[in-house]
């Protein structure tokens, strides 16, 4: 007569299939994660290119004065207040102060928000090439003004990704306009 039931090695392999299950469901879930943090980081990015472009379009007279930024808030101290902020009800400012401030806005929300970030506002006509953005411009009167926002990308255990020499990925652009 035969014994009916399952024998210990049908019992281990069953529960190495569950194991492997678990352990897929967890690296699923961890990439998950990731893909989410990325997207807000390219959420935020994208916010903040749209709102320096949106203050550059509301005060072309200062289209230079913007034209200076390119804060890296990793390599970079803290940026210190302008002499006006410029808020709803501190009186009024002439332009170049509302572009100074604008500017420290930008600066302290990329040190808050994308705390490894870079911010450069820029002439530039060659953007990307190959997949990434170029972080140099080109300058040219009559390339168009552009916001460029990225931040350096961390491995998996958390620390900061030294791959590419500091490169900063995923990046956003954002062109502003034609050159007035």
């Amino acid at each position: 007569m035969r014994a009916r039931g399952f024998t210990l090695l049908e019992i281990l392999i069953a529960m190495l299939v569950l194991a492997l299950g678990i352990l897929g469901g967890v690296a699923l879930q961890l990439a998950a994660l990731r893909a989410r943090q990325q997207s807000v980081l390219l959420s935020q990015a994208t916010q903040m290119a749209t709102s320096l472009a949106e203050r550059m379009r509301a005060n072309p007279s200062q289209r230079d004065t913007y034209l200076t930024l390119d804060y890296d808030a990793v390599v970079e101290p803290a940026p210190g207040a302008p002499a006006a902020l410029c808020y709803a009800g501190a009186g009024a400012c002439s332009a170049d102060q509302l572009a100074l401030a604008d500017l420290y806005e930008a600066k302290s929300q990329l040190r808050s928000h994308l705390p490894a970030g870079r911010i450069v506002i820029c002439r530039d006509a060659g953007l990307w090439s190959g997949g990434k953005l170029h972080w140099s411009c080109t300058g040219d009167g009559a390339a168009p003004a552009v916001v460029k926002v990225g931040w350096r990308g961390k491995r998996p255990d958390g620390a900061q990704d030294k791959t590419a020499a500091g490169e900063y990925v995923p990046s956003v652009a954002l062109v502003v306009g034609a050159s007035p």
